[in-house]
């Protein structure tokens, strides 16, 4: 007789990428309800449902899974960027739709506080600072095509206070007022090149 056939649990490690990703997922829960400070393994390891030295085997230390789990809010940023992009032709002459984007991404509580965590990390740990730049110099990048880089980066900088705004008050500012300043910071004079938004 076996011994699994014998009443013997069966081996639990057969799915090691999926507990990785529990544990990911676990963390990146915390860090959005709680701040970064509050990852511990053994906070991690409850929310996971999974043993204490679970979180210490796929991560060598809590350093280690904190910056796995930062990368990974991320990535989920930069997807927000991705739905962004395509919106930003003709942004000059017509923002409303790539303002109703940015809009839907301050309405979205787990998108803010993710955003909120990768900035205050940043602020405070040097080795995550180009992660937490990432969004703000990406949509910089995207937007300098359509309007310079001066203006892109006043509303950048602008949707950067914008999202803190929104975390602070659990609700994002009115679109209205969002269309209004973006499109005033967009015809504002630009000294490092011309005077006119590109059309």
């Amino acid at each position: 007789m076996s011994d699994t056939a014998a009443g013997s649990p069966e081996p639990r490690r057969r799915d090691p990428e999926g507990r990785r990703r529990a544990i990911l997922t676990a963390a990146a829960e915390i860090v959005i309800e709680q701040g970064p400070p509050a990852l511990t393994h053994r906070a991690i390891a409850t929310r996971a449902g999974v043993s204490l030295g679970s979180t210490t085997q796929y991560f060598g230390s809590i350093d280690e899974l904190r910056e796995a789990t930062l990368q990974q809010l991320a990535d989920e940023i930069d997807e927000s960027l991705n739905q962004l992009e395509p919106l930003l032709a003709g942004f000059a002459a017509s923002p409303e739709r790539a303002v109703a984007e940015i809009h839907e991404f301050l309405r979205d509580t787990r998108a803010v506080h993710t955003d909120v965590a990768l900035m205050s990390t940043g602020t405070t740990d040097p080795r995550m600072r180009a992660l937490a730049q990432r969004w703000t110099d990406r949509l910089i990048d995207m937007l300098a095509e359509h309007v310079g880089r001066e203006r892109a980066t006043a509303i950048a900088v602008y949707l950067d206070g914008a999202t803190i705004h929104a975390a602070l008050r659990d609700a994002p500012l009115d679109r209205d007022h969002l269309e209004r300043i973006i499109v005033a910071l967009t015809a504002m004079p630009d000294p490092a090149g011309p005077t006119t938004p590109h059309v």
